[in-house]
């Protein structure tokens, strides 16, 4: 089991890689790591907060997807309809795009730091955008 450390501001999580229902995202990301870019809040998928990556492609459908994804199942949406993210649900999401719904693959699920999302919702919505780094443990 592939274990990844997420840095979000100033926030420590935990993460485990989705690799039995993800394959094909979770080796995509792994080859990107360590991966470092800015979260903000969303604005269309209620308590969530995204990871904007315009038209990366890596080549990935869909596998595992949801739109309704937990506290902590963060996704990876491989563009179409929008453009391609990653989706870090901090509270009740429901996944969409100004066209309507998405769905996106779980690929990560937080495993630490599940107590400290209230905050991350807090500080994307109210101090803006936070540095956020992934890496492997």
């Amino acid at each position: 089991m592939e274990m990844l450390e997420i840095m979000a501001g100033p926030l420590r999580f935990l993460a485990r890689m989705e690799t039995q229902a993800a394959p094909a995202t979770c080796a995509a990301f792994a080859g990107l790591l360590p991966f470092e870019s800015r979260i903000i809040q969303a604005r269309w998928s209620g308590e969530a907060a995204w990871i904007p990556l315009g038209g990366l492609d890596l080549g990935v459908g869909y596998e595992n997807h949801t739109s309704h994804p937990s506290r902590g199942d963060i996704l990876f949406y491989p563009g179409g309809i929008s453009e391609t993210e990653i989706l870090f649900p901090y509270g009740s999401t429901c996944f969409a795009c100004k066209m309507g719904q998405l769905a996106g693959n779980h690929f990560l699920t937080l495993t630490e730091g599940l107590e400290k999302l209230p905050e991350l919702g807090r500080l994307v919505l109210w101090q803006g955008a936070q540095e956020i780094v992934f890496r492997r443990v």
